[in-house]
């Protein structure tokens, strides 16, 4: 009976499960009464936009929206042009080496001003600065200096080194690698600021630790630094692809697609579809299969960061 009264007693002094979702909802309640203006637009414009985008992106618009659907075919035209197809490949060509080279550059340059020299913050605010320009900017910048008439070709050549060839925008073979250089410059050093962030927070321990077994400098960063880091190289990881997927401006500003299309890009391919060529549907095909490519990064990025949140 003291048994029965006493877990009588438990169960009457704590609430019912049913109460707890409604205190949860509650709680922080003017908050997200502020929230709803924010929240509706998003729903509205952005959500609302990429639908009308991928619906309309299934008829023959031109020039004026116009619901006669096609099915497939704005699809299969866009996969059969020449011009999309080389758009591809320069973007994975850009993409895998701005991956690559930006958070390997990005790391070694973290852990180098990681070691406390001198001038740091100097070092930190040049390297850091190209990202404060725009890629209007930097397009024409790099343009400059590749420019073989009085650029980078020019001066070594004035240097004594007559035979010296550096003309990668004037090159078909190589142009994409010319606007890689200048995409690297620019966000090269936003990179290493988030690594620097994680570095800095490691624990010194692990350092003291790691000089006491012996164990050299590149298998501590290797094996136990970069490991501790896994959410910086996700963030960075989604930051450079986001970076990527809509690269237009510098190509506009560095060779406008040229030579011929050599340096042809997705979301030029959709400006001037849309605006120039007076096709909405093609550029609407083209801006869906680009929401796909992001689509396919963002999803597994949130699945890994806030699943394995709520597992933990």
């Amino acid at each position: 009976m003291r048994a029965e009264a006493a877990a009588t007693g438990r169960g009457a002094t704590s609430p019912p499960p049913s109460a707890a979702p409604p205190r949860r909802l509650l709680r922080n309640l003017t908050a997200k009464i502020a929230a709803i203006p924010m929240v509706l637009t998003a729903l509205v414009v952005f959500l609302g936009g990429t639908v009308w985008t991928v619906v309309y992106s299934f008829t023959s618009s031109r020039m004026l929206p116009r619901a006669e659907f096609v099915g497939l075919e704005q699809y299969d035209r866009l996969w059969s042009t020449r011009r999309w197809v080389i758009s591809i490949e320069n973007l994975a060509i850009y993409g895998l080496c701005s991956l690559v080279f930006s958070l390997v550059i990005g790391f070694v340059l973290a852990a180098l001003l990681d070691q406390k020299i001198r001038y740091e913050n100097a070092f930190r605010t040049i390297l850091l600065y190209p990202f404060a320009l725009s890629f209007i900017v930097t397009g024409l910048v790099w343009q400059w200096i590749l420019d073989p008439e009085f650029g980078l070709q020019s001066i070594i050549r004035g240097l004594g080194f007559e035979n010296f060839t550096f003309d990668p925008l004037y090159n078909p073979d190589i142009a994409i690698f010319g606007i890689l250089i200048a995409g690297l410059w620019q966000g090269t050093g936003l990179i290493m600021i988030l690594m620097l962030a994680g570095l800095r927070g490691i624990d010194g321990e692990i350092w003291k630790a790691s000089r006491v077994d012996g164990i050299p400098a590149w298998k501590t960063y290797l094996f136990i630094i970069v490991p501790m880091m896994r959410p910086v190289f996700i963030t960075a990881l989604v930051l450079i692809t986001s970076g990527i997927v809509k690269l237009y401006d510098l190509v506009v500003a560095q060779t406008g697609g040229g030579p011929g299309i050599a340096t042809e890009v997705p979301a030029k391919y959709v400006y001037d579809y849309m605006f120039g060529g007076q096709n909405l549907g093609q550029g609407f095909a083209a801006s869906t299969m680009m929401l796909l490519a992001v689509a396919i990064v963002v999803i597994p990025w949130a699945m890994l960061e806030f699943g394995g949140k709520r597992r933990g």
